[in-house]
């Protein structure tokens, strides 16, 4: 016994079709993804016409609706690896740890290949090293403009600010974002980059950065208040 039918000839469903007339009343959702001619030559139905509109409307609605997916499932990857973010600072105890946390944090979860927090403030602690920037220090120079805006910028960096920044690998950094710490009981800036020349650049959104910032701007004015 064949277990594999062949497949309907034209015949046999045109046979079928025509002892259930009623069958695309059943079924008009079928209409959508067939090519049906009409006998008016060059001239289109207005059933022909309002399958095509219906046809389009469909389409449309379904690349809305693979948007809008993609959508939420980029805004759960984010809050997830800002969840992964909070914890890894609070996981922290002294200012030593947060910087240890932040820089795994966002190299496992955010994929970032550079990280650099620098506090402007005298240093209490000659003990931590690349943390702290004097404020009267010449390496703020390179960052005026971003210290004074108060705004992201995102781009490739200058040689200045990477090497500041990122010290010896300063030339291996093709993109980043330098994001201003301006709050009351801090002043500095945090750095991410990456080798990827896109992936950091001048027209991304400033949202995402600046709630990164003020969550690790957070949880260090805590550390540095218990010093």
């Amino acid at each position: 016994m064949n277990e594999h039918p062949s497949e309907l000839t034209s015949t046999q469903v045109e046979d079928y079709l025509r002892k259930h007339p009623e069958f695309f009343h059943e079924h008009l959702n079928l209409l959508e993804h067939m090519s049906i001619p009409h006998p008016t030559g060059n001239a289109v139905s207005l059933i022909s016409k309002q399958l095509e509109l219906f046809r389009s409307r469909h389409h449309d609605m379904e690349n809305q609706l693979t948007a809008l997916i993609e959508i939420a499932r980029d805004n759960d990857t984010s809050l997830n690896r800002m969840h992964k973010l909070t914890l890894a600072l609070l996981d922290a105890i002294t200012l030593e740890e947060a910087v240890a946390n932040l820089d795994v944090v966002l190299s496992e979860y955010f994929l970032i290949d550079f990280v650099a927090v620098r506090i402007i403030k005298h240093n209490p602690d000659a003990a931590i090293t690349n943390l702290f920037i004097e404020p009267d220090s010449k390496d703020l120079e390179p960052f005026a403009v971003e210290l004074t805006g108060n705004q992201p910028k995102c781009g490739r960096p200058t040689i200045a600010q990477a090497r500041v920044l990122f010290g010896e690998l300063a030339f291996e950094v093709k993109s980043c974002a330098i994001i201003p710490l301006a709050f009351t009981e801090l002043e500095g800036i945090l750095a991410i980059g990456s080798r990827e020349e896109g992936r950091f650049h001048y027209s991304m959104g400033n949202l995402f950065l600046n709630q990164m910032s003020e969550i690790i701007a957070t949880r260090l004015i805590t550390l540095l208040q218990q010093r």
